[in-house]
């Protein structure tokens, strides 16, 4: 544990102790307790801890360390770590597996929020499942199929929570996650209220999400499925697996963010042979440069041209050196720039090229 904890209280027991002007006690001053009664606190307090490292908390395994880093386990510990950095002027990122982010090697100089609120409900009559925004997207998906409700299995081998998910608007094929979305639960960083709101309050897009201005976290979602009988889950299940055992083929399982750069959008897709081509993978694949161009200790997977895959010893600017030598080299050959869908934790200043 960092030499420094920061421990926010639960308002109830403030009372407890010595109260100073932060409303936190410092584990390292044992005078502001009863030993007894720290360890009876234990059991209701969120632990704020200091430079703590990231690069074992996103598939990249890159990055720098976090000022602050917290796991709240419920909507009032995630009101307090916002409010927490509100009072210090923090940078708020909140981060679920790291599936789709990529660290800066000089860390966050803010809070680190992992969620750990991990409810999971069904309403079988109304088809309903509700989950909280660190729950794995596998265990919906599973939790889902297992209450004879089917929809989300379309999405099968996504890596992510549901916070990231739902921020992304995942996608696959020609399934969006706002498909089946209908509603959640978000902390109000102006505020501090927790609100309920509805699909169209989010503003989805093809990965974008209103969440992505960063002044709302998601807490929890709700889903609105499909109730089958049991051989109507049994089939959804095996699609399931099918679904997963093609893209362990085609895709890498590790030291990846998945599809680095985004499709164009159609008023940007260029024209090939006389239709709009908006997939970027198209003109990643005409370069050749599958398992073959590589920077530092990153390299383009040679199962996939639009996923970059860190080997040992591989920084993020590794990563970004390759991503930007990608750009220029679609951008020579095609006239179009690539733009990177996969998340930023900690860079001061953008590190592609752009347009």
């Amino acid at each position: 544990m960092p030499e420094e904890c920061i421990i926010y209280v639960c308002n109830f027991l403030i009372s407890i102790g010595k109260k100073t002007n932060e409303n936190k006690i410092n584990l390292g001053n044992t005078n502001l307790i009863q030993k007894r009664g720290l360890e009876f606190l234990k059991g209701f307090i969120m632990k704020i801890e200091q430079n703590i490292p990231l690069n074992d908390k996103n598939w990249f395994c890159t990055g720098g360390f976090a000022k602050y880093f917290c796991e709240p386990t419920n909507e009032g510990e995630f009101v307090e770590a916002v409010k927490f950095a509100k009072e210090k002027d923090l940078e708020i990122f909140v981060l679920g597996e790291g599936a789709n982010v990529l660290v800066s090697d000089d860390g966050f100089d803010g809070l680190i929020i992992r969620p750990r609120l991990l409810n999971l409900e069904a309403d079988k009559k109304n088809e309903l499942v509700s989950a909280g925004a660190g729950v794995s997207f596998k265990d919906v998906i599973n939790f889902s199929l297992d209450n004879n409700l089917v929809g989300l299995e379309e999405f099968s081998g996504i890596p992510g929570c549901i916070g990231g998910t739902v921020c992304m608007n995942i996608h696959y094929l020609d399934f969006l996650l706002n498909s089946f979305f209908i509603s959640g639960r978000v902390v109000d960083t102006a505020t501090l209220q927790v609100l309920t709101v509805d699909n169209s309050w989010f503003e989805f897009g093809y990965d974008q999400s209103k969440l992505q201005e960063k002044r709302y976290f998601l807490t929890s979602a709700t889903f609105k499925l499909k109730k089958v009988d049991d051989l109507g889950a049994a089939y959804a299940k095996g699609r399931c697996d099918e679904t997963i055992r093609h893209r362990m083929r085609r895709y890498p399982r590790s030291n990846t963010c998945g599809s680095f750069f985004r499709n164009f959008h159609d008023d940007e897709a260029p024209v090939i042979n006389g239709k709009k081509m908006p997939y970027i993978a198209y003109f990643l694949d005409r370069l050749g440069i599958k398992g073959e161009l590589q920077v530092g200790n990153a390299i383009v997977s040679h199962q996939h041209a639009n996923m970059i895959v860190t080997l040992p010893n591989a920084t993020s600017q590794d990563v970004v050196d390759l991503v930007c030598r990608e750009q220029k080299m679609v951008l020579d050959q095609f006239g179009v720039l690539p733009n990177p869908e996969c998340q930023l934790v900690g860079f001061k200043k953008y590190p592609f090229l752009k347009n």
